[in-house]
């Protein structure tokens, strides 16, 4: 089979479609994994880019309404409808036999249609598949249950992909007959890529959803260099990570992060990521240990505890590892992560970004700590859900 894969957006975006691009790879399918320009290409995969430099999207110059419209209009807006067009152009070269894509690949159902091929749509969370049982992640109610008006927070991310649509239709210039098609197809199935031990399936969701469990290359976890080997041999340590999210000062929140630890007499691995993280000057020490990244699978499974933003991929690697958490959200799906890993038993309340200082941490590290039974068996169970795998045995049922 020919697959033609299509991710937009962080680590936690990308990482998966190229586990499921590998395996793939490995039993034999053709493969094509179109990515964002910023992401590294996974070795053995026949990858194009998009046109997309996340990192310059994700960072807005100022705050200001007046920023933020500026960058919408200058970097956003111009990113996105390359993208668009990208995808259009690179699936129609490929020639696939399914398309495979992320929710913010708005014109891969265009494509799909246009070839006359099966669409499969994947989340990380629910944001296209509504449920009554739970709002909308990444929507202004993620964390609240609203009864039977919960499936009408679903309008909220199909009203901002409306944002797009001209962009979308301008795309279109990449098909082969140069024209939109007049009907949209439903996608063949949903692939929804995620633990039902951090989200439960609903009985609302159709048959045609798959909850399959995370996506993590299965094949073998990558060794940190020497210097983060050798800090993990140490005494119990914490790992931190806010990923990409770079809002605010990184700095005072790695200050946060070491002062609550050292206060519970542990280590710090500090992972900055894009900048979502600093060590300050008066925090270093031997006890501290900063890097720009560190394989998840290889230092979670013997951290006390973790501190991170709550994305979808650091959610369920944290879980995986069996390691109890402190969650603090910042934006988009994580308030919805955040408050799901705290009423499944694996992490205390969620932080609010606002709040975060060593004296609102040093109380949600001892919360956290309680929890360690729980995250263990969550993390076992987690262990052997195979999510890739069975992934791609949908895609071949097709």
């Amino acid at each position: 089979m020919r697959m033609m894969l299509l991710t937009a957006g962080t680590r936690g975006d990308v990482e998966p479609f190229a586990a499921l691009a590998r395996l793939a790879t490995s039993r034999g399918h053709e493969v094509r994994l179109a990515l964002p320009d910023d992401a590294p290409a996974p070795e053995g995969v026949e990858t194009v880019a998009l046109g997309l430099d996340v990192q310059r999207v994700l960072r807005p110059a100022g705050r200001t309404p007046w920023a933020l419209a500026h960058h919408l209009r200058a970097e956003v807006r111009p990113a996105m409808r390359r993208m668009f067009a990208a995808a259009v152009r690179e699936t129609v070269a490929f020639g696939p036999d399914v398309v495979v894509h992320h929710p913010l690949v708005l014109s891969a159902p265009m494509v799909a249609d246009s070839l006359a091929v099966p669409r499969v749509l994947v989340e990380f969370a629910p944001v296209a598949t509504p449920s009554e049982r739970f709002p909308a992640a990444g929507g202004p109610t993620a964390t609240r249950d609203l009864g039977a008006h919960n499936r009408s927070t679903y309008a909220v991310p199909r009203t901002v992909a409306r944002f797009f649509d001209a962009d979308v239709a301008r795309a279109a210039a990449e098909l082969p007959d140069g024209r939109r098609p007049a009907r949209r197809s439903p996608s063949r199935a949903t692939l929804m890529a995620v633990s039902p031990e951090l989200l439960p399936r609903p009985d609302d969701w159709p048959e045609r959803v798959h909850q399959t469990g995370a996506w993590y290359d299965e094949a073998g976890t990558a060794s940190p260099d020497r210097v983060v080997s050798a800090f993990l041999t140490g005494r119990p340590y914490v790992v931190a990570s806010f990923g990409s999210m770079a809002r605010g000062d990184a700095a005072a929140r790695g200050g946060a992060v070491v002062s609550a630890a050292r206060a519970h007499g542990l280590r710090v691995l500090l992972v900055t990521g894009w900048g979502g993280l600093a060590l300050p000057p008066e925090c270093h020490g031997p006890d501290v240990l900063a890097v720009r990244s560190a394989p998840f699978d290889a230092v979670l499974p013997g951290a006390s505890l973790a501190v991170h933003h709550g994305g979808a991929g650091t959610s369920h690697a944290v879980a995986r590892a069996g390691v109890p958490a402190v969650v603090v959200p910042v934006t988009a799906d994580q308030p919805f992560w955040a408050a799901q890993l705290h009423r499944q038993g694996m992490a205390a309340a969620p932080i609010p970004l606002r709040r975060l200082s060593a004296s609102t941490l040093v109380p949600a590290m001892r919360d956290a700590s309680s929890r360690r039974v729980r995250a263990t068996d969550v993390g076992r169970i987690m262990r052997r859900e195979h999510g890739v795998q069975r992934a791609l045995d949908v895609l071949e049922s097709l």
